[in-house]
C-alpha cells in the first residue's frame, strides 16, 4: 500500500485482510488493514479503523475508516465477533469430518 494513510507498525492488529469493497456502481476486491486503538493517557473510547489499498481499488480516493466506540459497543462487537468465529470454526470442523 503506497499511499497508506493508517500507521502499520509491529502494534497493528491485522496488517493483512483479504477486503472487498462496495458502491453503488462498483464492487473491488483488495488487501487492507484493521486496527483497534484506545488513548494510551485517560483512555475514553475504542477505535477500530480500516483501510484499503488503493492502488487496486480505481473507483474509490485513499481513504481511511474509523468507527469510535464506547467500551460497552466494543464489548458488544466483540461478543458478536466471537460468535460468528464459533460459528465457523464450528461449521468448518463438520466439513473436515465428511
Amino acid at each position: 500500500m503506497s499511499d497508506r494513510l493508517l500507521r502499520v507498525n509491529a502494534y497493528t492488529t491485522l496488517d493483512f485482510v483479504e477486503a472487498k469493497v462496495r458502491g453503488h456502481d462498483f464492487e473491488a476486491d483488495a488487501p487492507g488493514v484493521v486496527n483497534v486503538t484506545a488513548p494510551r493517557e485517560d483512555p475514553d473510547r475504542v477505535g477500530l479503523q480500516v483501510e484499503l489499498d488503493d492502488t487496486a481499488i480505481d473507483d474509490l480516493p485513499a481513504h481511511a475508516d474509523e468507527v469510535t466506540l464506547s467500551a460497552a459497543q466494543a464489548r458488544t462487537l466483540a461478543e458478536a465477533l466471537e460468535s460468528a468465529a464459533d460459528r465457523v470454526e464450528a461449521a468448518q470442523g463438520d466439513a473436515d469430518g465428511e
